[in-house]
């Protein structure tokens, strides 16, 4: 299939708004990716990025100006409140958007063992390495955006070998492979996006950890604060028993309020749930759903704009 191909060069709270417009109009995922000259992050001594290219796809297939319209008028909406500039618009084949993702998608080192490599080069792990293997396609999580980085990062300071692991949006399954890597002893990945449930499976198979890993269709229950198109095809298979030693919710901060509930549900007592997808204008809010259902934040790390948070739910 043919596709068009919207992006958006911002930053920061703008960043987030343009994915979630993305999240609810574009039909091909999400994708966040960090330019070509800011890739220069990889390097210790200096500050990571803060402008990333947010990019949606539209399929050629008729529907496409009607798709294109409710894009170009949100973002006139969001530039009201943000320095957003106009989108670059290209159309291009399926092929050509895999290649565009080699450009821009490097291996790269994030916390202190934790490496990233795209299916497509050739690496020699060190010795204590955690290497989790990529092919992105068209889902959101390839290690460039911030809130991936904080999410793997505290997964080498939270996992606990032989716990169960919810990994709730699992987008490319990155953090769900990094869980199994780390030592979970089962991971089950939801995402509410048929096609990134598609792509993250066929990440867990490239990684070899489909007999801890499960990746399934579907969200937990978030109210009125779950976009429409989570839903729109009617109501999703959602987990119904069952509890996590750990929960990771790397999503929009309003659908993670929203999930409060259920996440804390699903959380077994004395276990940590790690969300990000927030920015720090949200946190207050965030903050305060977690602890109305006895989640209480342990930790808070900040990259840029974006906050991860660290909750955990008290012994019964």
């Amino acid at each position: 299939m043919n596709w068009l191909e919207i992006s958006v060069e911002t930053d920061g709270e703008a960043a987030e708004a343009v994915a979630r417009l993305f999240g609810q109009h574009g039909q091909g995922g999400v994708a966040v990716e960090v330019p070509a000259d800011c890739l220069e992050h990889e390097l210790p001594a200096l500050p990571p990025p803060t402008r990333v290219i947010v990019k949606t796809y539209l399929p050629l297939d008729g529907t496409a100006d009607q798709g294109r319209q409710r894009l170009e008028e949100g973002l006139w909406h969001l530039r009201q409140l943000y320095p957003i500039p106009e989108p670059v618009i290209r159309s291009l084949r399926e092929e050509d958007w895999a290649e565009a993702w080699k450009r821009h998608y490097h291996c790269q080192r994030i916390g202190r063992r934790t490496v990233i490599v795209p299916a497509w080069e050739e690496y020699a792990p060190l010795p204590g390495e955690v290497v989790l293997r990529l092919e992105p396609g068209m889902a959101f999580g390839t290690g460039l955006h911030p809130t991936t980085r904080l999410c793997l990062q505290a997964l080498e300071r939270h996992l606990v070998p032989g716990c169960t692991v919810l990994d709730v949006g699992t987008g490319s399954g990155v953090l769900a492979i990094a869980a199994a890597r780390q030592g979970a002893q089962a991971v089950l990945a939801l995402d509410a996006d048929p096609l990134a449930v598609a792509v993250a499976r066929e990440n867990v198979a490239r990684n070899d950890v489909a007999a801890i890993v499960t990746v399934r269709h579907g969200s937990l229950p978030g109210g009125e604060a779950v976009p429409l198109h989570f839903v729109a095809q009617g109501p999703l298979d959602l987990l119904a028993v069952g509890q996590f030693d750990l929960i990771l919710v790397n999503i929009l901060a309003p659908v993670i309020t929203g999930m409060a509930p259920a996440l804390a549900a699903r959380l077994a007592p004395g276990g940590r749930l790690i969300a990000a997808g927030l920015i720090d204008s949200q946190e207050a809010e965030v903050t305060q759903a977690f602890q109305a259902h006895g989640l209480q934040v342990i930790e808070r790390v900040q990259e840029n704009d974006w906050v991860l948070l660290v909750a955990q739910r008290g012994e019964e």
